[in-house]
């Protein structure tokens, strides 16, 4: 590990999606050796070539230099919870459910060392909920990544009422070695990222399903006159409708009505159009 990037030397991810490749190349790239968890051998085939993929485009694109074979050597994909016994950090990145999470991190917990750091990349789920589930709450934050995390240049670091001093210095630096920025927050409903983003996209879905206006012409408005880099639409479907739904139904339950999702997005969850990883959703990829 070097002064200058301050990246734990071993990482691992539990969770090897879009989101957990993401995270995984992202420490690979800046210098990590880092081990992805994934539940069968099809998942952990999946998550590599995913994080594969990915570093194959860095290369392409000149972001990194050398050879895939040898960015692939600091590559682990297994099924194996063990296998995380010698990471200084370990991300969780399974999906947004909280008896999952809780069960994860526990498990991943027990085959730590006294001395490694656990982070959860949940986008809205209590920081504070989950440290107390935990042997070692102090050893514990949120690390929120953002899709896609290759061209995603924030984390938000989210730090619960039990997080130790030391973590709360060291994952700003961590976000920093990642070549990304940091946005320190305590634990709330939402944190800061989810609870904007998504009161802004459910308002847009209302539009649509108000007849106000197309999902282009919301999204351009957003674009165009507020400097938006995408839609809230089009974010959406980036996201997930039924990642987005999840949220918006546990922000409900937490702040109130305001956060109650609209019928039109119940409705496209149960047809199947999740957006860009079903090929419909606001818009048609197919």
């Amino acid at each position: 590990m070097t002064e200058k990037t301050a990246l734990p030397s071993t990482v691992g991810v539990l969770g090897g999606g879009r989101m957990g490749a993401g995270i995984a190349h992202a420490f690979l790239i800046s210098g990590s050796q880092v081990t992805v968890v994934e539940r069968d051998a099809q998942s952990a085939q999946a998550a590599r070539e995913r994080v594969e993929s990915d570093l194959a485009k860095s290369l392409e694109r000149g972001k990194i230099d050398g050879n895939l074979d040898v960015w692939v050597e600091h590559l682990k994909v297994t099924t194996s919870y063990s296998d995380f016994a010698g990471c200084e950090l370990v991300v969780e990145a399974v999906p947004e459910i909280w008896d999952v999470k809780v069960e994860a991190l526990t498990a991943v917990e027990a085959e730590l060392g006294e001395e490694a750091w656990l982070a959860s990349n949940t986008s809205s789920l209590s920081i504070d909920g989950l440290a107390e589930e935990l042997q070692r709450p102090e050893r514990f934050l949120g690390l929120h990544f953002f899709n896609p995390v290759p061209a995603s240049k924030l984390v938000e670091v989210v730090q619960s009422k039990h997080t130790g001093e030391e973590l709360r210095a060291l994952a700003p630096q961590w976000v920093e070695g990642l070549g990304k920025t940091p946005v320190v927050v305590n634990d709330a409903p939402g944190f800061a990222s989810s609870r904007l983003g998504v009161a802004i996209a459910l308002e847009a879905i209302r539009m649509v399903e108000e007849g106000v206006a197309s999902p282009q012409d919301i999204d351009n408005a957003m674009v165009l006159g507020y400097k938006f880099p995408i839609g809230p639409l089009a974010l959406t479907d980036v996201v997930g409708l039924d990642v987005r739904l999840g949220i918006a139904e546990y922000l409900e339950s937490q702040l109130g009505e305001r956060f109650a999702p609209p019928q039109l997005m119940r409705e496209m969850v149960e047809r199947g159009e999740l957006g860009r990883k079903s090929g419909k959703g606001f818009y048609d990829y197919s």
